[in-house]
């Protein structure tokens, strides 16, 4: 079944074109009618978008993500830099990507939106749970942690000498798409409340048991060593 709700999420991280501000609305309706507790962490980006023009979001969307960019929307480079595991990783995320034809473009097959595509597309439901709790919602946390370091207030400096009100506006309190972020964890939360994986300490891998066993050609099981808490 289409995960809806990871759909609409993707569409707040890729590059704002023609349709963003409606995606955003669509977004906002959705999560409103499924998710109160994100929609109420997604009403300041929300409300930021729906008053802006395209091309004051593209400025924002920039400077956040690309140009001296506050975070990396790369999964494999936030959990592991420039550590050669990032590099399996991504090899293993392509994989995974060619698996349900999901074209990612220029970008590479970890950056987060299409990984929350392959969320809501792939079947293997083992498999979509151990990669949601094992790297992307650690991933989307240490994202969320950036808006929040002293990485934001150099920003912020850098900011007042170079660019326009608008920007200031976006960082006044917050730069707006940490408000998407902290919604996204939330809806990641409450989807997959009760899922847990043992040993902790070795919680991000790059080689993830659903994909070793995706390589050796079997199914994407891993629930040896998942745990469900049960209510």
């Amino acid at each position: 079944m289409l995960k809806e709700q990871y759909i609409a999420l993707s569409e707040l991280f890729i590059y704002p074109k023609e349709g963003y501000i409606e995606k955003v609305r669509d977004c906002r309706l959705y999560l409103e009618n499924n998710y109160p507790d994100a929609a109420s962490s997604f009403k300041r980006f929300a409300d930021f978008i729906e008053s802006k023009s395209l091309f004051e979001i593209e400025e924002i969307f920039g400077i956040t993500f690309h140009i001296q960019a506050i975070c990396y929307l790369d999964i494999g480079y936030v959990l592991f830099g420039e550590d050669y595991s990032r590099g399996e990783f991504l090899v293993n995320m392509k994989r995974e990507q060619a698996k349900i034809n999901h074209d990612c473009g220029e970008e590479l097959a970890d950056n987060l939106p299409h990984v929350l595509q392959l969320l809501a597309i792939s079947e293997d439901e083992d498999f979509v749970q151990e990669l949601t709790v094992r790297a992307v919602l650690p991933a989307v946390e240490k994202m969320f942690e950036e808006f929040k370091t002293s990485r934001m207030a150099l920003k912020l400096k850098a900011i007042k000498k170079k660019q326009k009100a608008i920007i200031m506006e976006d960082v006044t309190n917050g730069n707006i798409y940490q408000n998407a972020l902290q919604a996204l964890i939330k809806v990641l939360k409450k989807d997959f409340d009760g899922v847990f994986y043992e040993e902790p300490e070795q919680i991000i891998a790059a080689n993830l048991k659903g994909f070793v066993d995706a390589a050796c050609g079997s199914s994407c099981s891993f629930i040896n060593n998942k745990t469900t808490k049960t209510v």
